[in-house]
Order: structure tokens, then sequence, then C-alpha cells
């Protein structure tokens, strides 16, 4: 296979993997990187919320065996508001933990929310004075702290430190304090506390690591767009570069000749000229190798952008796709990308490319999530209907349900 030609503006850093012999492509379920960092986020605080309701729940039943220090219904009420707050105060904590910006400067961070670990402190010894145990009130407590996002380093030391705190209240009121109350469900209900600690931190930080993974992947799609910019740059300033210094000798050597020899002046300002021309013809070739992209390849390179964006894409092309007009739907392709990017706000699309009743077919369609417009302001769905007009061409823009579709069709014989 030969190699892709130069690449679009819009080009990523990889590529999608292709097959001339077929005419389909379907990108791999892996390359759902935002879905799949939603779910990852939904899995982690749904474990963590039914973990702290599990852990409750068996020191619930661990009423029925021991003699809590208050009267029955007295020690139930207190249970039962103490578990209320500590379940809502941990949520709202894991909320605040998700759109918590990560960044290593301090004074970009949050700070610590005082207010949600006060009621997760008020919780927890009403909790641990409902069943007569500082083992539930200190695990609640715990696991509030444990739901904050420290500063480098301090996490860890505050694992540490609650799980050796946890286990000597627990050795303590086990052997001292109540030791005839860890049987059954009572040990049962210690030992969810006990490990609550560790398995919250170690879930918030498998969390982080794919936070920190999403982020690098969407800088390396940003970093692409920047190669592709600076690799444009470089090739127009090493052209220009060198013909504008010709220029300038050429023009220095007239004006030095132009007393004594005016003819020779003449025939370097002619060669001055014919230099402007080839300058002017450099920058238009290589201008229009940026444009010139085979729609194959413009259409693996928008792929390449969708995916760095985090969305599933599936990519449709005909065997005989490099013969489609890349100077007429090549735009549209770049237009109709840069669409679902900004307005899209959805977690898949579809790109095709077929020749059907001898005219090139082009649909790009992506889902519409929440109130996101998929269409923007019009102006650039206008600008690609005109495009195609001119030339025979039909667009349809159309949105069904949550999906939103751009088909355009142009006549297979227009040349490129």
């Amino acid at each position: 296979m030969s190699p892709r030609p130069a690449a679009s503006p819009i080009a990523a850093s990889s590529t999608v993997p292709r097959n001339d012999e077929t005419a389909s492509v379907r990108m791999p379920a892996a390359t759902s990187y935002a879905r799949d960092v939603r779910v990852t986020w939904w899995y982690t605080a749904g474990s963590l919320v039914v973990f702290q309701l599990t852990t409750l729940f068996m020191w619930l039943l661990a009423l029925l065996y021991r003699e809590p220090l208050l009267p029955y219904p007295a020690a139930l009420t207190l249970f039962v508001a103490g578990a209320a707050v500590s379940v809502a105060a941990g949520v709202l904590l894991l909320v605040r933990y998700r759109v918590e910006p990560v960044d290593d400067a301090e004074d970009h961070r949050a700070g610590v929310p005082w207010v949600l670990l006060g009621a997760s402190a008020a919780a927890a010894l009403a909790l641990g004075a409902g069943l007569g145990s500082p083992l539930l009130a200190v695990t609640t407590a715990a696991y509030a702290l444990c739901l904050v996002r420290w500063q480098g380093g301090i996490r860890f030391r505050l694992v540490l430190l609650l799980t050796v705190v946890i286990l000597a209240v627990w050795f303590v009121e086990g052997t001292r304090l109540n030791p005839d109350a860890y049987a059954g469900p009572v040990t049962s209900a210690a030992v969810f506390g006990a490990l609550l600690v560790p398995i919250t931190a170690t879930s918030l930080w498998w969390w982080d690591v794919v936070r920190e993974l999403d982020r690098a992947r969407r800088a390396e799609g940003r970093l692409a767009a920047a190669q592709e910019r600076l690799r444009l740059a470089s090739d127009l300033h090493d052209l220009q570069g060198h013909h504008l210094q010709v220029i300038a000798l050429q023009l220095e050597l007239a004006e030095k000749m132009l007393a004594r020899d005016p003819d020779a002046a003449a025939d370097q300002v002619r060669a001055a000229r014919e230099s402007v021309d080839e300058a002017r013809r450099g920058t238009r070739d290589l201008a229009a190798r940026f444009r010139g992209v085979p729609l194959p390849d413009e259409l693996a390179n928008a792929v390449d952008l969708l995916r760095a964006a985090g969305l599933r894409v599936r990519l449709d092309v005909a065997e005989d796709a490099a013969e489609a007009p890349a100077d007429v739907l090549g735009p549209v392709v770049r237009e109709c990308t840069t669409n679902v990017l900004k307005h899209g706000g959805g977690a898949e699309a579809s790109l095709s490319l077929l020749r059907r009743d001898g005219a090139w077919v082009l649909s790009i369609g992506n889902d519409v999530r929440g109130e996101t417009s998929p269409v923007g302001d019009g102006a650039g769905l206008a600008g690609i209907a005109a495009r195609v007009g001119a030339i025979g061409g039909t667009m349809d823009a159309a949105a069904s349900g949550d999906r939103f579709v751009v088909t355009v069709a142009v006549p297979a014989g227009v040349v490129s």
C-alpha cells in the first residue's frame, strides 16, 4: 500500500488501518475513549456507594447482636439519620471529586470541602452513638476523608494513618470496651468497615489514572494539529525564504549595474520577476498539496481526529473512492467534521463515501446529546449547499431523533 500523501490540517497523529481490497472499515470499539471514561467513573462511584451501603447494612444487622448504649428506638433513629447524612455527603463528595479540575498548581484546586466533611463527621458521631461503636464512627469519618482530592503524596500517608487508626480502634473496642460484642454479623461489619478506606483510596487512584490517560489522549490530538501547522509553516518558510533571498540579491545587483550597464540591470530585474513567479507557483503548489488529499485519506484523517476527540467512528469507503472529486468533497468532509466536534456533543459518528446511480454520495452522521445544536449557525451548511450546487450536486441535512446526518451527492463525472 502506498504511503498516505500530505495530510490535511485536520489530520491527527495516528492513522486508520485501511485495506485497498475492502470497501468498508470499522473502527474498533476501543476507540470510544470518552464513553469508556464516563463508564469507568460511574462504575467506580457506583461501586463505592454500594460498598458503603453494604457496610452500613451490616452494621444495622449488628444492632440485633449487640446491646446499644441507648434504647433501641433512639439508637435506630440515630443510626438511620447518621447513615442517610453519611451517604448523601459521600455522594456529594464523589460528585465534587469528579468535576474538580486536576492541576498540580495549588491555587487551581477547589480546596478542602469542610462543610461536607463536617456533615460526615456529625453523621459518624450519630452512627457511633446509635450503635455504641467507636469503630463505626471512625470508619465512617475515614471514608469521607478518602473522598477528598488531596495534594500529591498526602492521600497515601493519610490512608496508611487511617488504616492504622481503624485497626487500633478495632483492637481496643474488641478487647477492652466491648469484647463480647464482636461475633457473627458484628465481625463481618467490622471487616467491611476496615476495608472501606483502602478500597476507596485505590478505586479513586485508579480513576485518576484513567482521567490522566484521557487528558493525555486529548493533548495528543491538539499536539498533532499543532505539529501539522508547524510543518506547513516550516515548508512555507523554506520556500519563501529561499525565493525572497534570491530576489533580494537580484534586485541589489540590478541596482548596482543600473548606472553602468542598463541592459544587464534590466536582465536582473526580469530574473527577479521570474523568481517572483516561481515563488508564487511554489506557494500555490504547496497549498494544493495540502488541499489535494485523496478523499479516502481525507476521510481517514477525519476519523483520526474524531477518534482523538473520543468518538466511536465507523467508516465506509468505496474501492474506487480515490476517483471522487476531492476539491469539492474534501472541504465538505472538513466542514462536517468540525460541526460534529463543535455542535454534536455525542459519542458516535459515521462517515461513508459510495458510488450510487452515477453519483458520489458522501454521508456524515453523528448522534446529538442534550441541547447541543447539530448545525451551529447554519452558515457552514449553506456554504456546503452552494459549493455542491454549483456543479449540479445536492445536499440534504436531516435530524431524526437523536441523530443528525448530512448527505451530499455530486455527479460522478465531475473532474476534481
